[in-house]
């Protein structure tokens, strides 16, 4: 796999870096720390937001170790950490608010670092591989429903914001919510791929593509946007931009969607990653054979069916909604049949 270019984003991430580097004491613990980092950056290709997040994640342990021992270590010192160590780590963090959600990832992104440091033969702990992180609850997506969804694209923008920018948010949410794309999918969009025809090739987590079928909604957004927008740029430069024409950051997005929670009563759980979730769950619920559990997969650019399955937990979670509303004996009467009874009796969103 080539490595990615080293431009202004590279910098970016170096400085970012040099927060992590004095966390161990000695050359080589250096050494291994910047081989991890470019693994991640240049081999594995993650985000820039995991890039962030797994950096976070690796400093809080480092930053542990240091006051767990007296003193910042080294990278002996890291091969000598006992199951109690790494243990108590998970209990310090934990105990400070910390989500099982989150510490199973800070595991994930610790084991990952040792097991990096074993494969280049500079560092062997085998107590990392003795550590399970604790089970995280089974989440079930929150999509809006086919009328909100809706109404975030289709509703008038704030009028005090300019014309292009307000074409432009709404280019955003008609792409997450038409296509199912993740935010940081849709932002990093260059201009050369902006999205026209029937399909577009995006590329996810992880450096995998998909292609995406396109709406002409999804079509049409985009060229009101770039019709209005003021900055002009060549096939490189980014799609979407914010007001000073560098490229969209999701704080904007997210934004927004704060705006249209409270102008349309959405519900907290209404955010940018929701009308991916809604893309998912309402292509599931009229799908039939063109919209099967595979299918949405590749959409989605899930790596794994299992992630895809939780959306079955939301439609029987909204089909028994719809019945207790709506049938006379509620749940009293629930059988094997009901969503094809449902089904034939055309109760819909």
């Amino acid at each position: 796999m080539l490595p990615r270019p080293r431009g202004r984003e590279h910098d970016q991430d170096l400085a970012q870096f040099s927060q992590l580097e004095p966390l161990l004491a000695d050359e080589e613990g250096r050494r291994l720390l910047r081989d991890w980092y470019d693994w991640l950056y240049a081999e594995r290709q993650v985000s820039a937001h995991t890039l962030k997040a797994y950096t976070r994640d690796l400093s809080a342990f480092m930053t542990f170790v240091a006051m767990h021992l007296g003193g910042v270590p080294t990278s002996a010192d890291l091969a000598a950490l006992r199951p109690t160590d790494f243990r108590a780590f998970m209990a310090k963090r934990l105990g400070d608010g910390l989500s099982h959600t989150s510490m199973a990832r800070a595991m994930s992104v610790i084991r990952g670092f040792f097991k990096r440091a074993a494969k280049t033969g500079r560092l062997e702990n085998p107590a990392i591989g003795m550590i399970r992180a604790p089970k995280t609850p089974a989440s079930i997506p929150k999509p809006l429903s086919v009328s909100e969804a809706r109404g975030v694209i289709e509703s008038e923008p704030q009028l005090d914001t300019e014309p292009w920018i307000r074409a432009r948010d709404t280019a955003v949410l008609t792409l997450l919510y038409g296509a199912g794309l993740r935010i940081s999918e849709a932002l990093d969009l260059n201009r050369g791929e902006q999205p026209t025809g029937e399909s577009m090739r995006i590329r996810g987590k992880g450096g995998k593509e998909r292609v995406v079928p396109l709406l002409p909604a999804i079509v049409d957004a985009v060229a009101d946007y770039l019709a209005l927008c003021p900055f002009f740029g060549g096939n490189e430069d980014p799609l979407f931009v914010g007001a000073r024409g560098r490229r969209l950051q999701p704080a904007v997005v997210q934004r927004r969607m704060r705006g249209l929670r409270v102008r349309l009563g959405l519900p907290e759980t209404a955010t940018p990653h929701a009308l991916r979730h809604s893309f998912a769950t309402h292509l599931l619920a009229r799908g039939g054979d063109s919209a099967d559990l595979r299918t949405i997969q590749e959409l989605l650019g899930h790596a794994s069916l299992s992630t895809t399955q939780r959306y079955t937990a939301v439609e029987t979670e909204r089909l028994l909604e719809v019945y207790d509303r709506r049938h006379p004996q509620g749940r009293k009467a629930i059988t094997q049949d009901l969503p094809r009874g449902l089904a034939r009796a055309g109760l819909k969103d």
